[in-house]
């Protein structure tokens, strides 16, 4: 489990082709800290660590992976939101995520308001009941509270500390984004259709 906080901002520092691809990212973390096993968001998609050593990590990435998410279009400096899981007893400053990207959101425009950046984003139709007004989504592993919501579209704004931590800020139209619904949306959902 995460929270949507990114609490380092890392990048992809290659591709090996094996059965599946692995990754290997540089990161600001303390790796010596971080496990063999470990689980860690990499722009909202739960990643298990299988390598590291000072300075980066490795993790395998599947072709069902690559193909559900926005990691099949990352190459070599693609810069990646990370998140280390969740520890019992910490700090919940965002909401749940569990880091199973449900799909992928496109920018559709970004602009400054104020002091802040907003960004309306388009969902797949399916995933566009699961998003309301002043719910959470995750989008790349950043917890955001929706603005507003119109059809398949939607709109979020980023503090400047939030644009700047995360790779949100550098988002332009046409971009992807890896998106997770809110849990509980997801299973009022449910209970709604008498499946649960």
């Amino acid at each position: 489990m995460f929270t949507g906080i990114v609490t380092d901002l890392g990048s992809l520092r290659a591709i090996e082709q094996r059965s599946d691809a692995r990754f290997i990212f540089d990161t600001g973390y303390d790796t010596t800290a971080i496990a063999v096993g470990a689980s860690i968001a990499c722009s909202g998609a739960c990643l298990t660590v299988v390598d590291k050593g000072a300075g980066w990590f490795a993790a395998d990435v599947s072709a069902e992976t690559l193909s559900k998410t926005t990691l099949g279009d990352w190459r070599a400096g693609t810069k990646v939101n990370f998140e280390c899981s969740l520890r019992l007893g910490d700090e919940l400053g965002g909401h749940l995520v569990s880091g199973h990207v449900d799909g992928v959101a496109s920018v559709i425009s970004q602009q400054p308001e104020q002091g802040s950046l907003r960004i309306v984003f388009e969902v797949p139709p399916d995933l566009a009941k699961f998003i309301a007004p002043k719910g959470s989504v995750a989008l790349d592993g950043v917890s955001l509270t929706v603005n507003e919501v119109e059809g398949s579209r939607f709109g979020v704004n980023l503090i400047p500390h939030t644009a700047a931590a995360t790779t949100l800020g550098g988002k332009q139209p046409g971009d992807r984004v890896n998106l997770e619904i809110d849990q509980l949306a997801r299973y009022v959902h449910r209970l709604l259709d008498g499946r649960l």
